[in-house]
């Protein structure tokens, strides 16, 4: 029989540690951004407020299958989480880490699809695009429906797929940076990258503002592979004030 209290302490750890890791992330790239744009989030107070609560509950939403499984990899062998490096050949954790990247970000790309469609919109999605426009808080601001959908992502691929435990760290870190730097409002990355051969392939803060300017196109996570392949790529989005203007009618 599963011991239902221990599952419950770890569901509560980890959704304790992913809040924290919500509040330290954003809180950082909010205090850059003030840094590098001030008063930029000024007028945005409420807003922000509203970010916060919504991220906090999916940090809830999320804590859940994080922590049966983060039990069920010390105490049940429930997961394919190793921490010993010799267990498989050294060049398996680069292609572990790109594997589950690209995993998630199929998995991203056709939900967030599917959450634009009007029915999906209406029940969920917009309150992720009440973020108008979003900030460094928005990373994880989903209604409850929403957060489900992610939540359950990197829980199904410890399962399912062997990664060591350092590179699951990495992925973590790739998806909170991400998730957090795609939505602050300016680009963190150098134009060189954003507007070149990198940029060609991979997602940052001009891309998925397209998204949010636009609410169509542009729905991946880490790539543009998939929005290319299904002729959803609309391009690089812009920072001027006059986007922003036009975005928050």
């Amino acid at each position: 029989m599963v011991p239902v209290v221990p599952l419950l302490l770890s569901a509560l750890a980890m959704t304790l540690i992913i809040g924290g890791r919500y509040l330290l992330s954003s809180g950082f790239f909010a205090w850059l951004t003030n840094r590098v744009r001030p008063r930029q989030y000024d007028s945005l107070q409420p807003q922000i407020s509203k970010e916060i609560r919504w991220s906090l509950a999916s940090a809830a939403i999320y804590g859940i299958p994080a922590g049966i499984m983060a039990w069920g990899w010390q105490n049940a062998g429930w997961t394919k989480i190793y921490t010993d490096i010799n267990m498989y050949p050294f060049w398996y954790m680069p292609i572990s880490l790109l594997v589950y990247l690209a995993l998630h970000d199929t998995w991203f790309y056709w939900t967030h699809r599917l959450f634009h469609r009007p029915a999906w919109f209406q029940i969920a999605h917009a309150v992720h695009h009440e973020s108008r426009p979003p900030t460094a808080w928005a990373a994880m601001s989903f209604h409850p429906v929403e957060a489900i959908s992610g939540a359950v992502v990197i829980p199904a691929l410890v399962i399912a797929i062997p990664i060591h435990v350092g590179v699951l760290a990495i992925v973590l870190l790739i998806m909170t940076v991400m998730g957090v730097t795609n939505h602050m409002g300016w680009e963190l990355f150098p134009r060189w990258m954003v507007q070149g051969k990198l940029g060609q392939g991979l997602i940052t803060a001009t891309h998925h503002e397209k998204h949010h300017e636009l609410y169509r196109g542009n729905y991946g996570l880490y790539f543009r592979f998939w929005d290319k392949v299904c002729g959803t790529d609309i391009g690089l989005g812009s920072f001027d004030s006059s986007s922003r203007e036009q975005r928050g009618k």
